[in-house]
């Protein structure tokens, strides 16, 4: 029977529970259906693009998630003050909370997602692993934190009340336990307003696959299709794809997933959009599929499930919100997609979170936003941000979404990369080299992928930059010749001579530039004279098979042993950013002169993000061994843990517990021995 407050609720304003692309996601959609819409913000995000998308937006005061959109006493008087007639909740945050589904009904309010106690009856995973073992869907064990012994190990700590690899440990001894206890129950906390965790034992090689259900009121219950999202950091999904590869090889595994899924809805009375998530290990004789969770709400890899299929699984969640009936089946999915994830962190640097501002995106060749394909093949882009976006330490560090769908996998795998390659990104660090490294390695390309990607095939190797020495080499001068014509463009008189001109030749001019990828300053000295270009710099043999085409501003031209290369150059005060076909370069002009004060002392580790200091491990005086951890920041609902880089003495340790710090802060100074 379906409860009085799912039956025929008319819906005319939404209000999104969220932030980010998924409230530009719900708010494409409800446009489409002709609903108003109604955002919500902290304090950081005032001038998002979700907000400025809205017909209306209440403010939230505060920054932490826990003021603001953890407080679903605020959310909900924010859709009574604003005339929202329904509340979204999107993805993390609320979006897996009973009791805020619960309290939005009592509101007199339509919740668009299944019942409370749906999301009760999963929303805890501790519980959910016994529900679904007495329906005989296979699961891996829970083990209590206080029960786990040498025997179980290696096992896995995980948040029961949310995902997103919040909350997640992986532990190898049992002297860790307690202080990865404490760590993971912190994040839960921060993250979800749940500090409860649970051990499962860890598969370190398996493959995640999960199944995308949607269900109506009336008993009619639609596996819609898998994906498979075996690449993931940190216990967290990078790129997500449909079919699986796994599926589409294994004979009967599909139909075993998409029963077991379709079970686990029935069970517990499911409506609205939901996935349920799986690992599975291939053995010899088979494959070994066990139950993980299931995530009451609209995931965020559900734009590859649109573009195979054609469904607007907003839409839907929306009809079925109105007491709608699905039909019978879901539409047959056809072709592949892949999506990946745009973060701002450093891979390389165990995926330490940016921030700082956007200054471009730019993603070529994008087809749709915010909605499913209408053509054969294409890229979709969901993003969060745009030019002038400042991404903050207070929530997660994802970008956008990238998604590439065509009739092969294979060519929309090209068609990724390629688009991820040649975007302009200007402004923080992030992870699209790697992204693009992935997507084009040999293993991925097979469909040979699982959890333990990245250790397998060397995360080093993978994050390292797209663009090589030699590029680099390049993009540095390209840099210098735009700097120069955008100098010569603004100067009062005589634009039209070269800068450092004389009718006899003196010296050249000089500019040096830092980046991350080089240990050393890229040095460029050069002269534009009758002759054209001279260059030099970095090497004994300079740049002699280079000649100059053309140099303006923004772009400049370089003739490379025969071959033209563009470069287009862009300046935000000393950061000079340069994007061509052989990759983006990003670089930090170097003053003449180095300023004597931004000297630090030897042995310094500096904050490599904004963030709260959590936990201080050590004392001034203490003898510390290389990698032994010192301090831990929190930044963008993760903790980051700060390791000594030396075996030495810590003589210096000006923070303490609780407080907030600057990106490029002293947090202690260790003196080797």
């Amino acid at each position: 029977m379906t409860p009085p407050e799912y039956q025929d609720r008319e819906i005319r304003t939404v209000l999104v529970a969220n932030r980010g692309e998924i409230a530009r996601r719900v708010f494409r959609t409800c446009r489409a259906l002709g609903l108003g819409t109604v955002a919500v913000f902290a304090d950081p995000d005032a001038e998002a693009p979700h907000v400025a998308e809205a017909d209306a937006a209440v403010r939230l005061p505060g920054a932490a998630p826990a003021d603001t959109y953890l407080r679903a006493d605020l959310i909900i008087d924010a859709a009574k003050r604003s005339g929202a007639d329904a509340v979204h909740p999107g993805y993390g945050f609320l979006s897996e909370n009973a009791d805020f589904a619960a309290a939005v009904g009592a509101a007199g309010l339509t919740w668009i997602g299944p019942s409370p106690q749906a999301i009760a009856a999963m929303g805890s995973k501790i519980e959910a692993k016994k529900l679904m073992a007495a329906a005989g869907v296979p699961v891996l064990a829970e083990l209590p934190p206080d029960r786990v012994t040498d025997a179980d190990l290696p096992v896995l700590i995980k948040a029961s009340a949310g995902g997103g690899g919040r909350g997640m440990r992986v532990v190898r001894d049992l002297g860790d336990l307690p202080g990865e206890l404490a760590a993971a129950r912190a994040e839960a906390a921060s993250a979800f307003g749940d500090p409860t965790v649970f051990c499962e034992p860890y598969l370190a090689t398996g493959r995640h696959l999960e199944v995308q259900v949607l269900a109506d009121q009336h008993s009619t219950v639609w596996a819609v299709g898998e994906r498979e999202c075996s690449i993931q950091r940190r216990h967290q999904k990078v790129i997500e794809e449909a079919p699986s590869p796994l599926a589409e090889r294994v004979e009967g595994l599909r139909e075993q997933l998409f029963a077991a899924a379709r079970a686990a809805a029935r069970t517990i009375g499911y409506t609205g959009a939901g996935t349920v998530e799986f690992l599975v290990e291939e053995r010899p004789d088979g494959c070994r599929v066990a139950f993980l969770e299931m995530n009451t709400r609209l995931q965020v890899e559900h734009p590859v499930t649109e573009c195979t299929t054609g469904l607007d699984l907003v839409a839907l969640q929306l009809a079925v919100a109105r007491g709608e009936r699905l039909p019978a089946d879901p539409p047959t999915p056809r072709g592949a997609a892949i999506e990946v994830r745009l973060y701002a962190e450093r891979p390389g640097a165990d995926w330490q979170p940016q921030s700082g501002t956007l200054h471009r995106v730019e993603i070529p060749g994008v087809d749709v936003e915010f909605a499913a394909p209408t053509a054969a093949a294409g890229v979709r882009l969901d993003s969060g941000v745009a030019a002038g976006s400042v991404v903050g330490v207070h929530y997660d560090p994802m970008l956008a979404k990238v998604i590439a769908w065509a009739p092969r996998r294979a060519d929309a795998v090209s068609a990724l990369a390629r688009a991820l390659a040649r975007a302009e990104l200007h402004g923080v660090v992030t992870n699209r080299d790697l992204l693009v490294r992935v997507l084009r390695h040999p293993a991925f390309l097979a469909g040979d992928t699982d959890t333990a990607f990245f250790a397998t095939h060397g995360l080093a190797e993978l994050a390292a930059p797209l663009a090589d020495a030699g590029t680099r080499r390049l993009a540095a001068l390209a840099a210098a010749l735009g700097l120069d014509a955008a100098a010569r463009t603004a100067a009062p008189v005589l634009r039209g001579v070269p800068s450092g001109w004389r009718n006899v030749v003196s010296q050249p001019q000089h500019v040096a530039f830092g980046t991350d990828d080089d240990p050393d300053d890229l040095d460029v000295c050069y002269r534009v004279g009758r002759d054209g270009l001279s260059a030099a710099g970095f090497s004994a043999e300079g740049f002699a098979d280079v000649a100059l085409v053309r140099a303006d501003p923004d772009e400049v031209v370089l003739d490379v042993a025969g071959v033209r290369h563009r470069f287009a150059v862009a300046a935000y005060d000393d950061d000079v950013f340069v994007d061509s076909a052989l990759g983006a370069v990003a670089l930090r002009r170097l003053p003449r002169f180095r300023d004597p004060a931004e000297q630090i002392a030897p042995g310094s580790l500096r904050a490599p993000m904004p963030g709260t200091v959590v936990r201080v491990a050590v004392a001034v005086g203490e003898q510390v061994a290389a990698g032994a951890p010192l301090l831990w920041l929190e930044a963008m609902k993760m903790q980051h843990r700060i390791d000594a880089p030396v075996a030495g003495v810590v003589v210096q340790l000006p923070v303490r517990e609780g407080e907030q710090i600057d990106v490029g802060a002293v947090l202690a100074v260790v003196e080797q021995e």
